[in-house]
């Protein structure tokens, strides 16, 4: 049975552009109405041009399984390894682990903060050019962040990080007994929006 012939596909508005990925694995843009390689789409990542990766034939999302197809092309390439192996054996060993949805939303969390802090990243390896090593920052940052989902994590999964409030807890601020309760929820998440805005613009 003949393969159907590739169709242009605009994405309405402001949607993501749509690649369809076809039986002979190749991929095909259905914006710019052509083929484009792991390479193309690499490089609308970089340019932050957001796409969805769909299976021609079934319509499935395999966005995520292509992204990683290119992760892995990119890591073989001489020179251009990111993932430590320590890491990447760590990663492989929460598969399968009750904690897996934590890890997930933590990497993601941890990535988007140094996406918004990577102009300040930038400016620290140029500096490092000047005789300033740049780690120091780095390793500022990550506490930051790392503290930040610590306490979104107790507020809304607080047996997976040092157990749930006690009665006889008391406020850290105030030195009473927490009463907890929806204020308490509403003023812990004004603070925690107030911290990130605050990082953000740092």
């Amino acid at each position: 049975m003949a393969e159907e012939a590739p169709k242009s596909e605009a994405p309405a508005g402001d949607g993501p552009v749509v690649v369809k990925k076809y039986a002979n694995r190749r991929l095909y843009n259905t914006k710019s109405s052509s083929y484009v390689t792991l390479e193309d789409l690499c490089r609308m990542v970089k340019e932050g041009v957001d796409f969805v990766v769909r299976d021609a034939k079934t319509g499935e999302d395999i966005t995520r399984s292509v992204l990683t197809q290119i992760i892995v092309e990119e890591e073989s390439k001489g020179g251009q390894n990111m993932l430590p192996i320590g890491f990447l054996r760590r990663l492989i060993s929460f598969y399968g682990d009750n904690l897996q949805g934590m890890v997930s939303q933590y990497l993601d969390f941890t990535m988007r903060g140094f996406t918004q802090n990577q102009d300040a990243m930038r400016e620290s390896v140029q500096k490092a050019l000047g005789g300033m090593f740049p780690f120091g920052d780095l390793e500022d940052m990550s506490r930051r962040n790392l503290a930040l989902y610590q306490q979104a994590m107790r507020m809304f999964a607080p047996f997976a990080v040092g157990g749930a409030a006690k009665p006889d807890d008391k406020d850290e601020t105030t030195g009473k007994p927490g009463e907890g309760g929806l204020d308490e929820l509403k003023a812990e998440l004004a603070r925690m929006q107030k911290r990130l805005d605050d990082l953000s613009k740092k």
